[in-house]
């Protein structure tokens, strides 16, 4: 029998995160531990009120399970007895450290696949004034790969600001919906230009039909538009490829469902997270073994990480420690 426990924690952030929905000064995650005998699997979440979720909306949609988990219910019926969402993020993960932890196997030899590699991360400047922007890209030039977080008419100014900060990095950049098509074909010559190699999400969810028509000098990255296997129809033609991120699949069985899916149609993949701590990537890097890009910086923006956090030397990321995760 499987007993299930849910609690939540808060860690703060080295400064504040903004992006043009909002900013936070802590990482807000819900964390599930599943024991069987002597074993304890981990799982993390973070509850994204983009989604419709909270902190309180997620640990109940979890505390429901209780009952069905003690009484048997696996990792896969749990892929149809919960949507895609934070909430199965964290007890599918759960599930998988704890598989790894009573077959005494690490996560790759429970998914059959080759030993995972270091990867390396891109590491994500906040939105902020072209001046401070600038002055972040300088503190963190270098890095290979920086990531832009940008918003409105002003974002031509930053990205400036940050080619000027850090000349050699590679850029990308991430709009969270901000710009309209307008605005998409003002920006898009001028980053070209800069040298930005990626634009995520640059149009709302639901409004980025448009994107099949305009020009796409930059691959465009499908972020809020894409959650799991079933969103690729809907974005055939928009996008050249798709962020995964753990909290909206659902999980990583979903999440590496969805990139076998995506390789199948031609996207490439990216594999990115909400801010959370290592507990949160851990599971995300098997997922982004061979991806184009990597975004899985969030414990960078701590304070502090959990005990037997993953090791960062500069950008490069190590898979996890069997003491964290799998």
């Amino acid at each position: 029998m499987i007993e299930m426990q849910v609690t939540q924690e808060s860690w703060p952030l080295q400064g504040t995160f903004t992006i043009s929905r909002g900013s936070k000064t802590k990482a807000d995650v819900v964390v599930v531990a599943l024991r069987a005998g002597d074993a304890i699997g981990y799982g993390e979440c973070v509850p994204y009120a983009r989604y419709g979720e909270s902190i309180d909306s997620v640990m109940a949609q979890i505390n429901a399970l209780n009952d069905d988990i003690r009484n048997g219910l696996d990792r896969e019926q749990l892929q149809i007895r919960l949507a895609a969402g934070a909430a199965r993020n964290a007890i599918d993960c759960a599930f998988w450290d704890l598989e790894c932890k009573q077959q005494k196997q690490r996560i790759w030899q429970r998914l059959q696949l080759s030993e995972p590699v270091c990867l390396q991360t891109a590491y994500t400047l906040s939105l902020d004034t072209p001046e401070r922007m600038r002055q972040a890209a300088l503190q963190q030039a270098g890095r290979p790969l920086l990531k832009l977080k940008l918003a409105d008419k002003d974002d031509l100014a930053r990205v400036t600001a940050v080619r000027e900060g850090a000349p050699a990095a590679r850029l990308i950049v991430d709009a969270n919906e901000g710009w309209d098509a307008d605005l998409y074909l003002k920006l898009v010559p001028e980053l070209a230009a800069l040298g930005v190699s990626m634009i995520e999400q640059p149009l709302p969810a639901g409004q980025d039909g448009v994107l099949a028509e305009l020009p796409h000098p930059i691959p465009i990255c499908a972020d809020e538009s894409c959650h799991d296997a079933h969103s690729l129809a809907a974005i055939a033609g928009r996008y050249d490829m798709i962020n995964i991120k753990l909290d909206k699949t659902g999980g990583l069985t979903e999440a590496l469902r969805l990139r076998a899916c995506a390789h199948q149609q031609g996207l490439q993949i990216m594999v990115g997270c909400m801010v959370g701590t290592s507990l949160s990537m851990a599971p995300a890097i098997m997922v982004a073994q061979g991806a184009q890009v990597v975004d899985l910086d969030g414990p960078l923006l701590l304070q502090r990480d959990r005990d037997h956090g993953l090791s960062y030397r500069g950008s490069e990321l190590s898979p996890p420690d069997a003491a964290l995760w799998g």
